[in-house]
């Protein structure tokens, strides 16, 4: 998730185990180690533009490099707080603050290299959004509220708090996987492949991408927590395949090697942009939950198969894109 939350989070469970005069060293040291996870999104090369989203919630995410990541927390934050706290405690707190950044990584849909190195897959739970307020206005009146009364008992109550919106979180899941495949029952589909995942910022939204002999579906599934289901049908496309749609690409090139870095990163759902042969889009993300528009895409030029392939945004935050969307989040008609 965005850094705030990763830091609200590390600072509340660091709170959780501090004692009464510890509360407010906790808290910084807490946000501290909670964001420093983050640091891989420093790793890119300029020679090589997949790197960046290949580690990016990689190694430093993982449950295994915790305990490591806490020491480098920890080592860091030493020379300024050794009068103030021995390195133990110091430690302590690093390690519950740092513990649960991939984990809450996880429970989006972006992927996140949780068991790293005895597995290299990108654990996405798809339970919440990369950003949503709701979550994060919890942690945050938790988070401030011990850090003045000097309480571990308001960090704790946060913690339950976000525990159970994520618990929802998992519930709307459910229940949109469940109208996906019942609209997929009623068009005489059968699912091969299967992703729900929340749009931005909320837990109603979501957006609904199956596959179906090699083709991928992509629609819009409101479910409010206290009203019925909608279904807002979107657009379908052929799924993208190297060793058909490229044939003629050799597969030790780097631009094939490219294609395949970003189809796993992809979670394999891309496809060629119909308006643009030489772009592979990622269909998991788009502006609207019903269209292919993509937010990101990697660039080819097939005429230099040993040229890497860029990563392109596409990100558009226009009016009427946000018009049509709070209409769908609101369970609204967008007239054609």
């Amino acid at each position: 998730m965005d850094l705030l939350t990763q830091g609200l989070l590390g600072a509340a469970m660091a709170q959780s185990g501090a004692k009464q005069q510890e509360t407010r060293l906790a808290t910084g040291v807490g946000f501290f180690a909670g964001i420093i996870a983050d640091a891989d999104i420093l790793i890119q090369s300029s020679n090589d533009p997949l790197l960046n989203i290949e580690f990016h919630r990689h190694f430093t995410h993982s449950l295994f490099f915790v305990p490591l990541g806490a020491l480098i927390a920890a080592l860091l934050l030493w020379p300024f707080l050794r009068k103030r706290l021995s390195f133990a405690r110091l430690y302590l707190f690093a390690l519950l603050g740092y513990c649960l950044s991939g984990v809450l990584d996880a429970f989006t849909s972006y992927g996140t290299h949780l068991l790293w190195p005895l597995s290299d897959a990108r654990v996405a739970f798809n339970t919440i959004s990369v950003l949503d307020p709701a979550f994060t206005l919890i942690l945050l009146v938790a988070v401030i509220y011990a850090f003045k009364k000097h309480t571990k008992t308001a960090a704790r109550i946060g913690l339950l708090l976000a525990s159970l919106y994520m618990s929802l979180g998992w519930v709307q899941l459910q229940r949109a996987v469940t109208v996906a495949e019942a609209l997929a029952a009623e068009r005489g589909h059968v699912i091969e492949h299967l992703l729900v995942k929340p749009t931005l910022a909320n837990l109603v939204l979501w957006r609904s991408i199956y596959q179906v002999d090699g083709r991928l579906y992509v629609d819009a599934i409101r479910v409010g927590v206290f009203s019925e289901s909608r279904v807002y049908e979107g657009d379908s496309i052929e799924k993208f395949m190297l060793e058909r749609d490229m044939s003629d690409l050799p597969a030790t090139s780097v631009l094939a090697t490219d294609i395949v870095r970003f189809t796993n990163f992809s979670a394999g759902l891309v496809a060629i942009r119909p308006e643009q042969p030489d772009v592979l889009i990622d269909i998991r993300y788009s502006n609207l939950p019903t269209t292919l528009t993509p937010l990101w895409a990697i660039e080819m030029n097939l005429e230099k198969p040993d040229q890497h392939a860029k990563f392109t945004l596409y990100r558009d935050s226009s009016g009427d894109i946000r018009e049509k969307f709070l209409i769908l989040l609101m369970g609204g008609h967008i007239m054609d």
